[in-house]
């Protein structure tokens, strides 16, 4: 499923309402936020977890992970494009991030092969100027149910 953005707020709308999705279908998952510097992974990311009330949302480039809980969700944003080796994600205890009613919303997912879940979803962003097309490719039951509900949103 291909969608195009032509401003950073039609990107946000969509992060809204992916998230809106995610709520609804009250389990585990991970999205994979592909694309290369500067495609707007972070702001697909900020846009889903100020969704759910967070309004400060910081980019984990330097600490790796950045948490947001509260009573009705756990979401966990990384960004692995500082690693060095993805054992690396051992020492911050990755594998507690995998539990419970738990999203993960992972950058540079390649980096962390090996030691990261497998994605639910798949988000490729591209694009230039203002212009951004998502690609989303599900990778388990759970992401194709998600697509479902995206493609009649």
């Amino acid at each position: 499923m291909n969608r195009t953005f032509h401003s950073e707020a039609e990107i946000q709308q969509f992060a809204q309402t992916l998230a809106h999705h995610v709520q609804n279908l009250k389990h585990s998952i991970v999205i994979y936020l592909e694309g290369d510097l500067g495609a707007g992974k972070t702001t697909l990311a900020r846009g889903f977890i100020q969704t759910f009330g967070f309004q400060r949302v910081k980019s984990p480039t330097y600490s790796l992970v950045e948490s947001y809980q509260n009573q009705t969700i756990s979401i966990h944003h990384f960004d692995c494009y500082r690693l060095s080796d993805p054992e690396e994600l051992e020492y911050i205890g990755i594998r507690e991030y995998s539990t419970g009613n738990h999203i993960q919303l992972i950058e540079w997912a390649e980096l962390g092969k090996g030691m990261i879940a497998p994605a639910d979803l798949i988000i490729h962003i591209s694009g230039e100027d203002n212009s951004r097309t998502l690609a989303l490719t599900a990778q388990s039951n759970i992401g194709e149910k998600l697509l479902q509900f995206l493609e009649t949103a």
